[in-house]
């Protein structure tokens, strides 16, 4: 079990051990048990042996009684070595024997055997030894004797070298399987699948977990695929992928960054490379060496369901902040950093809004509702794609080399080619392969997203939704390398197949394909160790990561309007909190938390908003009522904490689908406004107090001009994750407020779509805006203070909010003169 390989130097990973990580079972029949001893389990402590030629492989089996007592009477257990591709006597040793656990042996005991593996000096594939045992086990173990004397398994020659040499040995259906991505549910009851379809990666998708959901689940899962995977001739490694998006939210207990949106209120590149890094720990210490992220999108709209994956509505943030792959990518072959994901290419986030679409959605059941944006079409001219919805991925692969890319949903429609006739993204040659591959010189690999191109619409069979020959061959033919075909795996590889034999998709085109998938793989060092080791679990919401993500948090905050200079607050103040997300972890952690479209409650391990003020302020005075109808003192001060309840692409369009498998909180209409729940409680709490500080948890702007008059302190909260004190921190100066909006925040619905840039841009407060307290102001911020206080004066000229925001665009751009000129003429001095 615990074999160096002299060709591989990996091991075979502990943490396979146990009956849940594939153990072979067989529960002795009442028949042969004594009448005095229970019913006992017979199980080898592992599906898949590994060893080298010339070593010899460790099998344990383990004998446990059903009631956990020590067994009664003695029992045995044979076994035996079987021909398989290995033969007996030339590549191995026959073995066979007994194994006495005698009367008195605890429940549990393991006893092990050997088996010789022979050096014959020749190059092989890797060669398979069934074991028998008797009693039958439910599935018989084996031992894998590992390739050798192979080219591409030596970790001396260069990565390019070692691609070409297992290229040119691959067959074709072990290319294809190579493309094919299938989910975790498809292959975890069956994961010899992925040994019989060759395939390539498995992934998670949102809230696909293992049954125990614990990091050290996670990590005996991964291991467990990758046995079979290394069980094939060629033993290539599979790559096992997930969207850890704002930390590694699908496990419990991991720690949770704030969303992009968030992040993008940052303005820090060594912060966003830093929580990269930390991310990546996580990711990486549950076995996954590949995450779909970052999101480099710029969100147009705020009514689009997935504005809060966008760092900003204006591509210099995203350029800006894309330092995050530096620091989940690092150098690939460090066993902590994984291969990052740039996504979603391009244009997601510039989709037209449906009104049809919306209109259709009116009394309909959810599951015959409608996105209304999500997935939708961007219309737009070449040039306004390059400087907007592409201009952050040149710098993604050239100055930070992501690994990966995926296409968006959306499809693409030039106006210079007259609207009207879209393309999808996963069909979309000239911006797949001509642009981003051929002209950006891409040299990792794209991989579809979830069924992409079960979207591309068939002229033969325009209202099938699933796979298609013609799918099958646009997508591959389009560039994509990879594909993710959660529940159609096997599908898409037979199609596959008959498409290259039918000459229809070259064979070339597949080659290319391939060597981008292993070049990565070679590159994170997969081959030389594809299990992960088990003592890296402790990563996983580590105090040191969710001390980053309290930093973060702090740093996310946007603080709008500070009548009186409100903030920060005395800790020792009488605070009267109110509101649903004060104390409510899923609301203020958002969608992609534990489920795909997250969960009001408690659904990880976290600090909430309100927690975080009782511990920040201890001597605080604090009365807490979610609905304010506890009795209010009017010379307390208001803590209201309003939003938005959890949801994920598509069900968080507005006017879009309700969510029917979310919980009760999340079947709210989405909306920019305030529900009418939290307008209340800003009106009873605000109306009541001496002073009144709103916070507004949620993952875009949120409309309340009629309320702002009412507000002393207005702080935009957006979804800051697990760690709520660092909410609170800002709040009692612990830390300084220094966020800056990259949304900009609109004054009316009717104003949506509304961007800096606009020629007529008026919003309640512009992109770049964020008052900063603490006195820690940068140098050379002097500028930038006299407009601020022209502004909360009265004194800023009609239209300042629109130079203030192209004086933000252009100091993200590394232009202070512009800059300072533009908030000269906020501040009345030019």
């Amino acid at each position: 079990m615990d074999i160096r390989t002299a060709s591989h130097g990996w091991r075979t990973p502990r943490v396979l051990a146990g009956v849940c990580a594939g153990a072979l079972v067989a529960a002795l029949l009442p028949g042969q048990a004594s009448a005095a001893q229970p019913e006992i389990t017979v199980a080898t402590n592992q599906v898949t042996y590994f060893g080298t030629e010339g070593g010899s492989a460790r099998v344990g089996v383990t004998v446990t009684t059903g009631d956990g007592q020590a067994l009664a009477v003695a029992e045995t257990v044979a076994y035996a070595t079987g021909d398989g591709s290995a033969v007996s006597g030339a590549d191995y040793t026959p073995a066979s024997g007994q194994l006495t656990f005698a009367a008195g042996t605890p429940s549990g005991t393991t006893k092990w055997f050997e088996v010789a593996l022979r050096r014959d000096g020749q190059i092989e594939t890797a060669e398979t030894i069934p074991l028998t045992f008797t009693p039958a086990t439910a599935k018989p173990a084996s031992v894998v004797i590992n390739a050798n004397g192979m080219a591409y398994l030596n970790s001396r020659l260069p990565v390019e070298w070692r691609v070409a040499d297992l290229v040119r040995r691959m067959t074709l259906q072990e290319k294809i399987g190579q493309m094919t991505q299938a989910e975790r549910g498809m292959v975890f009851d069956n994961p010899d699948l992925i040994e019989q379809w060759m395939l390539g990666s498995v992934l998670s998708g949102g809230g696909s977990t293992p049954p125990t959901n614990t990091p050290e689940a996670w990590l005996t899962m991964v291991n467990r695929f990758q046995a079979e995977a290394m069980s094939t001739r060629l033993q290539i490694p599979m790559i096992y992928g997930i969207d850890a998006v704002h930390g590694h939210g699908n496990v419990y207990g991991a720690t949770i960054f704030p969303h992009n949106i968030g992040l993008g209120a940052t303005r820090d590149p060594k912060l966003m490379e830093q929580i990269g890094e930390a991310t990546a720990a996580e990711v990486r210490a549950t076995g996954i060496p590949w995450d779909f992220s970052p999101c480099i999108c710029i969100s147009r709209d705020e009514r689009w369901g997935r504005t809060y994956e966008s760092l900003s509505e204006d591509p210099s943030v995203a350029i800006k902040l894309a330092s995050i792959i530096d620091g989940m990518q690092g150098r690939l072959g460090d066993p902590s950093r994984v291969l990052a994901t740039a996504k979603h290419y391009a244009g997601d986030g510039d989709t037209e809004f449906d009104t049809a679409a919306a209109e259709f959605n009116v009394g309909r059941p959810w599951y015959e509702q409608r996105y209304t944006i999500d997935q939708g079409i961007t219309v737009t001219s070449r040039q306004d794609f390059a400087r907007l919805d592409f201009s952050p991925y040149p710098p993604a692969i050239k100055e930070h080399k992501v690994g990966s890319v995926m296409p968006s949903f959306s499809s693409i429609d030039w106006t210079e080619d007259g609207v009207g006739n879209p393309t999808k993204m996963h069909a979309n040659r000239e911006l797949i392969t001509d642009l981003l591959k051929d002209r950006t010189n891409f040299r990792g690999f794209v991989i579809s997203d979830w069924e992409g191109i079960h979207q591309i619409p068939d002229p033969a069979e325009p209202t099938n939704g699933g796979l298609t020959a013609y799918k099958v061959r646009v997508g591959v033919n389009a560039g994509t390398d990879m594909f993710m075909e959660p529940n159609t795996a096997k599908q898409f590889e037979d199609l596959l197949l008959a498409e290259v034999q039918a000459g229809r998709v070259s064979q070339s085109r597949i080659d290319d394909a391939v060597r981008r998938i292993l070049r990565k793989k070679f590159e994170l060092g997969l081959f030389e160790r594809p299990f992960a080791p088990t003592d890296k679990v402790g990563e996983v919401g580590s105090a040191a990561h969710r001390a980053l993500a309290r930093e973060a948090v702090a740093k996310s905050q946007v603080l709008l309007k500070n009548s009186g200079g409100l903030l920060p607050l005395s800790r020792n103040a009488h605070l009267y909190v109110a509101g649903r997300n004060a104390d409510n972890l899923g609301n203020q952690t958002g969608g992609w938390t534990i489920q795909w479209q997250g969960v009001s409650g408690d659904p990880t391990v976290g600090t909430t908003i309100l927690e975080g003020i009782r511990q920040v302020a201890p001597s605080a005075t604090v009365t807490y009522s979610a609905d304010a109808s506890a009795p209010i003192s009017a010379g307390d001060i208001g803590v209201v904490v309003v939003g938005e309840t959890p949801y994920a692409e598509g069900f968080g369009d507005v006017s879009g689908p309700e969510c029917g498998f979310c919980t009760p909180e999340q079947l709210e209409e989405k909306s920019l406004s305030l529900q009418a729940g939290d307008k209340a409680v800003i009106d009873r709490v605000c109306g009541a107090v001496s002073r009144c500080v709103v916070l507004v948890v949620s993952g875009r702007p949120q409309v309340l001009t009629d309320q702002i008059g009412q507000i002393d302190a207005l702080v935009a909260s957006w979804l800051p994750g697990s760690e709520g004190a660092g909410v609170a921190d800002v709040l009692f100066g612990r830390r300084p407020l220094t966020g800056r909006l990259s949304m900009t925040w609109p004054r009316s619905v009717a104003q949506v779509p509304i961007n800096v840039g606009d020629a007529s841009y008026d919003p309640l407060f512009p992109f770049g805006w964020g008052l900063r307290t603490g006195g820690h102001h940068a140098v050379g911020d002097d500028a930038r203070d006299a407009a601020e206080q022209a502004v909360l004066s009265g004194q800023a000229p009609s239209g300042w909010a629109k130079l203030f925001a192209e004086a933000d665009r252009a100091s993200l751009s590394d232009d202070p003169a512009t800059a300072v000129t533009l908030l000269a003429r906020v501040a009345g001095k030019e």
